[in-house]
Parts: structure tokens; sequence; C-alpha cells
């Protein structure tokens, strides 16, 4: 029997595809949580739902989930945990590319759905501006700001915060269940109080896979290919830093506490490449 501090992480992009992929059902009573003042989807058919190995661990550090509606609306449903600078132009460039793929050689323009993403965040993306504290739930479409006038729809982005959600606690019960379940699924006082029984069927789900030690390694190979990839981006920040640094002090304009202040760097760390070019 696995224990709940045994089970894996649904907010592993990886678990996470493998469950909602694996159950439909469960990505639709999702989907319409997100947006439940909007019709229902009442289908869904999943685009690339195969894992490989190359997937996984490969440099398309990537495990979206794509799938097209009754109406021939495209969805993209992803969960993000890390908050990369460029996570936002990233998504529109993925809803952009599902949108513009319908477009095949010959295809009428009228025929062209719209394309809805799904995006479940684990940090706050939203702070700091009057109203961003309070709300953790966004959708965003194309519309003049001066006259409310919405564009035909083409393009929709959905944002749920997670953590900020979880803060609040103001959503309506159903979302509630599933930010629950992503916020405290190693939590039994927590997960026994929720009444959704997709969310229920969620949880026995992530239970079995997590018994299986196959899904383990993948999940956990999932894990450091992103730690890896965030090593790997830090690391050139950092030579970057370092370079603009090196070029400063080979200037011999400014001195080392003005050098730290606009390179990024510690007055520690720029004096020791002082001391690297005195030695050069």
């Amino acid at each position: 029997m696995t224990k709940p501090t045994d089970l894996l992480d649904p907010k592993n992009d990886y678990v996470f595809f493998r469950l909602f992929s694996e159950a439909p059902e469960l990505l639709i009573d999702l989907i319409n949580a997100v947006r439940a003042d909007q019709p229902p989807i009442v289908e869904i058919t999943l685009l690339d739902a195969r894992l490989t190995p190359e997937r996984i661990t490969g440099k398309r550090l990537v495990l979206d989930l794509n799938g097209v509606d009754e109406r021939g609306r495209r969805f993209n449903i992803e969960i993000q945990v890390r908050h990369f600078p460029f996570w936002i132009k990233r998504a529109m460039m993925y809803l952009a590319r599902l949108y513009s793929e319908q477009l095949n050689a010959g295809t009428d323009y009228q025929e062209a759905q719209a394309v809805i993403g799904i995006h479940l965040l684990d940090f706050d993306l939203f702070k700091g501006e009057p109203g961003d504290d309070d709300n953790a739930l966004w959708r965003f479409v194309m519309v003049d700001p001066r006259r409310a006038k919405r564009l035909e729809d083409t393009i929709e982005v959905n944002i749920v915060e997670l953590r900020k959600a979880d803060r609040l606690g103001q959503l309506p019960e159903r979302l509630s269940a599933w930010i629950a379940y992503f916020e405290h699924w190693n939590e039994d006082d927590v997960m026994n109080t929720l009444a959704h029984s997709p969310v229920q069927k969620a949880h026995a789900k992530l239970r079995a896979m997590s018994a299986v030690e196959e899904e383990r390694y993948w999940a956990e190979a999932r894990d450091r290919a992103l730690s890896d990839e965030v090593t790997m981006l830090n690391a050139a920040r950092r030579e970057g830093r370092c370079q603009t640094a090196i070029a400063m002090l080979e200037d011999g304009k400014l001195d080392i506490a003005t050098i730290a202040r606009y390179a990024g760097l510690s007055e520690n760390e720029v004096q020791e490449l002082a001391d690297g070019l005195a030695q050069h």
C-alpha cells in the first residue's frame, strides 16, 4: 500500500499528462470547472497523446495536452510549476500554432475554430498591481479596452494561479476541489473531505500510478530533465553577467560596487573576476 507521502505529485507534468490523457472524462470535468461560466464541452479528442522517452527527457521539455471538442474548438492544457520569464510568450506561441495548423492548403478561413488555453500555474503570475492579490482565475480574449467590444472568438487564455486560489478559497466548489487536489494531494485529511467524484477518481488513479515502479522512474526522470534545464538557464545567465562585469572591469571607469550593481553580481564575485584579470 502506497503511503500518502509516497504519492507522485500530480503537478509533475508527466504525471499530469498520464492521468488526464488516459481519462478524458476527467480532463473534460477540469476544463468545464475552469470555464464554469461558459457552455460546457461534452467530448474531447486528444491529439498526439503518445509519450516517448525522447519527449520526456529530451530538449522539447513540453508535455501539454492538446485536444479537440465536439464543436471543433482546440484546447491546449498544461500545468506549469516554474515561472520562466518567457512563459507568457511561449504559451501564446503554442496557441497561435494550434490556430494556424487548422488552415491547411485550400482550407476556408471560415472553418477555423477558436483555440482555448487552460493554464494551471503553481506560482503567482500576477502580483503587485491593484486587483492582482484578490483574484486567481483569469480569462483573456481579444477585446477593445475602450469600448469593451469583443472581436470574434479566435484565441482565449484561461489562467488559474493554484497557490493563490488555494489561499483565497473563494472559487466555485467544483474548481476548488480540483485546486485542493493539486495543492494537497498528499494530505489525507484534506482529500477525504472532497466530495467531487472526478477528483476522487483522479486521486485513485494517482495512487495506482504511484505504486508502479516504472511510473515513478519516468516521473523522476522528468523532474531531473526540468532541473537540468533550469540549471543550464541559470548558468547561461550567470555567464552573461560575468562577461558584462569583465567588460566593465577592462574599461576601467567604474568601481567594484558599481559594476556589481549593474552586472547583478555580488561585490566579492566582481572582485574575484578583477583578481583573475590582474593575474593575466
